[in-house]
């Protein structure tokens, strides 16, 4: 045993440095550009000399809150339309035992091998081309709808091929619309990958650059107005935006977590009256058949 111990004590050390790497080359970054933006000096923050002035011009900057917005708006009516489109497409694959269902997945899957400088400038080209107009929002919408959609498609893929469609048909015969049917079953259960597949296409969309360039022109939207910025050199605004964005993440993740523990706490405490409950009406039966022995 105690050979066995020492044999593995060296693999196990390996193991932890090789993880300690992974994690300093992940999150030193990040840190390091949060001691950027609370330094005097947002190139070389040492020694550090705290100051708020990477977060004043960042707020006091029409250029950046301009980009910011029209890059929220354009995440949020893409997402939409990509993860509406990617249910739809993933109930008809898994549900339905149509013929055409392997057109559909393929159709839903071939925006992912095709880069997305090409999107961007076909979506350009047949707007300019064919449809005689210029660059505009809706067009920009669709491009990255139709790039995102993929990614969507994929997510709502993982979590509907274990669904059970037979509670569908059991619902419906006891007289529920397919409305109903979806509302009351379908998106309770899988309302986690449809929710994830809007986040992703919203990630995808908000941190895209190359489909938003060629479809929205000079529009400014944040990716890139950071990536113009970069050519100046790093300014104090470019570290406060990115504290801010890693801030809005994780405090995102602790409210995932938190409702996650809270269910699973509260699924606990549902299976511990029921047994409870269980054990009693046993303990009852057991006592009326005493007493009629």
């Amino acid at each position: 045993m105690a050979v066995a111990t020492a044999t593995k004590l060296p693999m196990k050390i390996l193991q932890a440095s090789l993880l300690g790497v992974v994690y300093f080359m992940l999150y030193a970054p990040i840190f390091y550009m949060m001691l950027c933006s609370f330094s005097a000096n947002a190139s070389w923050p040492f020694p550090l000399r705290i100051t708020f002035k990477g977060y004043h011009s960042l707020f006091s900057s029409s250029l950046y809150t301009e980009a910011l917005f029209n890059s929220f708006i354009l995440s949020i009516c893409s997402g939409l339309i990509a993860g509406t489109l990617a249910v739809m497409a993933g109930i008809a694959v898994l549900k339905y035992r149509s013929k055409w269902r392997i057109l559909i997945a393929v159709s839903m899957l071939s925006p992912i091998f095709v880069a997305q400088s090409l999107i961007g400038i076909a979506n350009m080209a047949f707007n300019w081309q064919v449809l005689g107009i210029t660059g505009n929002f809706i067009s920009a919408v669709l491009a990255n709808a139709v790039w995102t959609m993929s990614f969507a498609f994929l997510v709502v893929l993982s979590q509907l091929v274990r669904y059970n469609w037979r509670l569908d048909d059991a619902a419906m015969v006891f007289g529920a619309s397919p409305w109903r049917c979806f509302r009351e079953i379908t998106l309770p259960i899988c309302g986690p990958a449809i929710g994830g597949a809007y986040v992703t296409a919203f990630i995808l969309t908000f941190v895209s650059t190359h489909i938003s360039f060629y479809t929205l022109g000079a529009t400014p939207l944040l990716p890139s107005v950071v990536a113009g910025s970069l050519r100046y050199g790093l300014g104090p605004e470019l570290p406060a935006l990115a504290t801010i964005g890693n801030a809005f993440l994780l405090l995102f993740f602790l409210v995932i977590f938190f409702k996650m523990y809270r269910n699973k706490r509260r699924d606990e405490k549902a299976l511990e009256r029921d047994y409870v409950a269980a054990t009693v009406i046993s303990q009852n039966q057991q006592r009326r058949r005493g007493a009629v022995a």
